[in-house]
């Protein structure tokens, strides 16, 4: 589906096998061509699926951004910088956790390891391989790219670098205009989680960037899934009370009694289905959530026999 949520912007909007069934990508107009920003999964068919997208521009695309490293935006980097010939722009640590997760760097018995010490059950384990095989094979991130790093421009855009959903999450802005990826979205949270190799405290650094959003206060969000934000900033504090929510309900459910990641999960998202990547999510969410809490002394974090658990 194309539409043009903004005059000189094009939203592509491209299917997902998942949960959540759809990622935006956005064409933005320059002077000298078009700027992609994101580009779906790498599927077989993703080549051809660019071409006849961009058969439909009335100039060629010049440049192509990575927002972040995750499959629906990654994916299809390499396909459409063939069909176009244009370079692909990404953030250097983004580059570099992309190619730990999904390229010939990838060791998913860290990855996997990493679950189990945070109590992920090993039915649960062995689903998480198989679907992360089936993700890295829909990952095809390209050549080497350009560095961007925050307070770069991008042919007129601040390069804003958000962490949070991904460590090396980059957005732009220009003329009130956020192009946010998935740093904030409408009507449902960003997946904050914690990863093996990523920040200690990714939650923290959510929440200091959606301060950061409502400090700059854009006009308008374009995200990476669902509807156009039209009040950034409101939809900011929105999600701070929400995980702030989130870290109190958390807090009720730690007992004097050391407990694992997932079993705190279990209560808190108790509608998620095992062998699911909703599971799963849940179970990152709330190891972010408790080592926030953690890493403020409002938790205690003990660390033995293999396993990291949480307590009052």
């Amino acid at each position: 589906m194309i539409s043009e949520p903004l005059e000189g912007i094009v939203r592509v909007t491209l299917p997902l096998p998942f949960g959540l069934d759809h990622v935006h990508c956005y064409l933005v107009r320059g002077p000298d061509g078009w700027t992609l920003v994101d580009t779906g999964l790498g599927t077989p068919d993703a080549a051809e699926q660019w071409a006849s997208v961009l058969a439909g521009l009335d100039g060629p695309v010049v440049r192509i951004l990575v927002t972040h490293f995750h499959p629906d935006h990654v994916g299809a980097a390499g396909p459409a910088a063939e069909v176009t010939g244009a370079p692909v722009y990404e953030g250097e640590l983004d580059r570099f956790q992309c190619l730990r997760a999904w390229g010939p760097e990838r060791n998913a018995d860290r990855f996997l390891a990493f679950n189990r010490m945070h109590g992920l059950p090993d039915d649960e384990v062995e689903s998480l391989a198989r679907d992360s095989a089936g993700l890295a094979s829909l990952v095809q991130p390209g050549p080497e790219p350009e560095p961007l790093a925050e307070g770069d421009r991008l042919d007129g855009w601040e390069v804003i670098h958000l962490p949070g959903h991904a460590d090396g999450h980059l957005a732009l802005l220009r003329d009130g205009v956020l192009i946010a990826g998935d740093a904030i979205l409408a009507s449902i949270s960003p997946v904050i989680g914690l990863y093996a190799e990523s920040s200690p405290d990714p939650l923290g650094d959510f929440l200091a960037s959606l301060e950061r959003i409502e400090r700059l206060a854009p006009a308008v969000a374009l995200a990476g899934h669902r509807e156009t934000i039209a009040d950034p900033a409101a939809r900011a504090r929105e999600l701070v009370a929400h995980h702030e929510a989130r870290l109190a309900e958390t807090l009720a459910h730690l007992r004097p009694e050391p407990r694992t990641a997932y079993e705190v999960s279990l209560d808190l998202f108790p509608n998620a289905p095992a062998g699911t990547p909703l599971r799963r999510f849940a179970h990152a969410e709330t190891a972010a959530h408790l080592e926030h809490l953690a890493l403020r002394d409002r938790a205690r974090r003990i660390e033995e026999a293999g396993l990291v658990r949480y307590a009052a």
